[in-house]
């Protein structure tokens, strides 16, 4: 049976391992990794999906600016490849969906597969006039508001926003 959970620390490290027999090394050359690179994921939006205390699944979210609006980039979502096909990486976009507009978060963007995001909301339509980081396939470049016209008219580049991971570990001691 699958437990969906908040990350814990001691999740770090498998949650590494996971991504990289999910991805491979290539994850840290993506666009989205510029914007992830440094800081933490938005509170209470780094989720994991456990079978029998194995991490299987994860996903986190982190705040961005796109476009003067306060949204959040999904990713990178990673299921382990034993585990696909068993609604995993589903469970992860929904609860961090749900999550995310329990919090108050009004819209979210990613980079991945239309025809597997697509499902849960997402389209091409609200990334038209707003850019990544480095160039991404536009058709692959998706955007859902939790709250009505979230998104609409944002224009112009991605900017990272949430907390360094600096300023979090000197918040800490």
């Amino acid at each position: 049976m699958i437990h969906f959970a908040d990350e814990r620390t001691a999740d770090v490290a498998p949650r590494e391992a996971l991504l990289d027999r999910a991805m491979g090394r290539v994850r840290f050359l993506k666009p989205s990794e510029q914007l992830r690179r440094g800081r933490l994921p938005a509170a209470g939006l780094a989720l994991v999906a456990r079978e029998r205390g194995k991490l299987v699944g994860s996903v986190r979210l982190w705040n961005i600016d796109a476009g003067g609006r306060n949204a959040l980039l999904l990713g990178p979502l990673a299921v382990d490849p034993a585990a696909q096909g068993f609604g995993v990486g589903s469970g992860l976009v929904e609860l961090a969906l749900a999550r995310a507009a329990g919090l108050g978060h009004a819209g979210i963007i990613l980079v991945g597969d239309p025809e597997y995001y697509e499902r849960f909301g997402f389209s091409a339509a609200p990334t038209g006039a707003l850019m990544m980081p480095a160039p991404v396939a536009r058709r692959r470049f998706l955007g859902l508001e939790l709250a009505t016209s979230a998104l609409a008219g944002a224009s112009g580049r991605i900017v990272a926003t949430g907390t360094p991971i600096a300023a979090a570990e000197r918040l800490a001691a």
